[in-house]
């Protein structure tokens, strides 16, 4: 049976930069999606931002080839503004949590990813 996304389902969250998505967002995307069975996967608005150079569409499609052979339609990756404060009164009906990884995968670094690709020259 193929999963359906639906809207009033309670969805997890993933706010981002993804740049670039890599194995530690995967193992991310893989422990939170067992909270509801649904993502939504927010992309924030940074390219060209300090050290951010991959737009939104280059981000959903690494996204979107990473996770859709196992995951179809139960995530969806939206652009969402430059988000650095998450705020909320009482009794919102959400909750805040921390997902912790293994050692080895919270290692893993957007930034030394973006490092190698540049020392390549595959980034500039």
């Amino acid at each position: 049976m193929t999963y359906e996304w639906n809207n009033k389902k309670p969805t997890a969250q993933m706010l981002g930069r993804w740049q670039p998505f890599h194995d530690g967002h995967y193992a991310l995307f893989e422990e939170i999606i067992k909270k509801t069975g649904q993502v939504c996967i927010q992309v924030r608005d940074v390219k060209g931002v300090d050290d951010n150079p991959f737009d939104f569409e280059f981000v959903k499609s690494k996204i979107t080839e990473r996770l859709e052979p196992k995951y179809k339609n139960r995530f969806k990756v939206v652009l969402v503004p430059n988000i650095t404060n998450i705020c909320y009164g009482r009794g919102v009906g959400y909750k805040i949590e921390e997902i912790v990884l293994s050692e080895e995968i919270q290692k893993i670094s957007a930034t030394k990813i973006r490092k190698e690709l540049r020392e390549k020259g595959k980034l500039k």
